[in-house]
């Protein structure tokens, strides 16, 4: 199977080219931002050394997907999506938190609950909470945003004292963060998921707060199986999860994780076919469509013409 591991394109009118863990950037004419989602995977801020076929359509339709779906709660940088992999918008200028949103204490948090914190970001939590127990409601635990490494955890509070983002589109940005978990709450509930937490970026284009990136993705996002999710509770076991965490999970099996030393374990074809094959999986449950598995001849070609055709559209509106 085919995977795009990478991109070297060049457009008519390109100013600029960047290049993240997942996601190709090319700026066009100070104008657009083009952002082709590859194949790439990283975990423990690690990108893993293979691709994996059909991941980055998967991540791009699913935030193309609640994107749309939200687009009346809080204006969003998306103009076009011209192929399974590639999203066109507005450049926008990025806020330096990321909105992390927490409806159950799971993951990051509960491993701060669990070392005997009860102030996390400036959030109380009451005691004799377990894991993946709800909060009695969700709670904001914003994150600065890290050039390298690990995302430090801050306070609103320390956010507006620093200067970081000011009081009033933090609090615009809080008010569209909680929003858009309400309605990402719904939408899972409708697949018989629980979204137990994410994250949002924003940034602004002319003075005004766009949603930014992705929303809602197995990459962002932590869900439960709704079924069977109280029973688990009660009787203290590991709830089921949909996310990317099975990737971490066989990472840590084969003793990797992140920590300096430790080298990636092979992967195989079959571990390939395998992580594909889950996020095929993640899409078609969360958002209750058909993936469609169509291997295309020449990945990198199709692409290329699909942004230039989307680009000659856009400049001629």
């Amino acid at each position: 199977m085919q995977a795009l591991s990478t991109t070297n394109y060049h457009f008519n009118g390109q100013t600029a080219f960047y290049k993240g863990k997942v996601r190709d950037v090319y700026t066009i004419d100070n104008k657009w931002l083009v952002m082709v989602v590859t194949d790439r995977v990283s975990a423990f801020d690690v990108v893993l050394p293979r691709a994996i076929p059909f991941k980055g359509a998967v991540l791009n339709q699913i935030a193309a997907y609640f994107m749309q779906a939200t687009s009346q709660i809080v204006p969003n940088w998306i103009v076009s999506v011209p192929d399974e992999q590639v999203t066109i918008g507005i450049p926008c200028q990025p806020l330096k938190v990321e909105m992390v949103i927490r409806g159950y204490l799971s993951g990051h948090a509960w491993r701060e609950y669990r070392s005997g914190k009860r102030v996390i970001c400036g959030e109380k939590l009451p005691e004799g909470l377990k894991e993946s127990d709800p909060l009695p409601s969700p709670i904001i635990t914003p994150t600065t945003k890290a050039s390298h490494g690990h995302d430090q955890d801050i306070s609103k509070d320390e956010i507006i004292k620093q200067g970081i983002v000011s009081k009033e589109i933090y609090e615009q940005a809080e008010h569209y963060t909680h929003q858009l978990y309400k309605k990402g709450t719904e939408m899972a509930a409708e697949r018989g998921l629980i979204l137990v937490d994410t994250k949002y970026e924003f940034g602004l284009h002319d003075g005004k707060v766009y949603l930014i990136d992705e929303i809602h993705t197995p990459d962002s996002s932590r869900y439960f199986y709704a079924d069977g999710y109280e029973e688990r509770q009660q009787k203290g076991l590991a709830q089921k999860q949909l996310s990317k965490e099975f990737l971490r999970q066989w990472l840590i099996e084969n003793n990797f994780q992140g920590l300096p030393g430790q080298t990636v374990p092979e992967m195989t074809d079959e571990v390939v076919q395998m992580v594909s094959e889950r996020y095929i999986e993640l899409y078609e449950h969360i958002t209750g469509k058909k993936f469609n598995k169509v291997e295309p001849a020449n990945i990198e070609q199709r692409i290329f013409d699909n942004i230039n055709k989307a680009l000659l559209q856009l400049s001629s509106r």
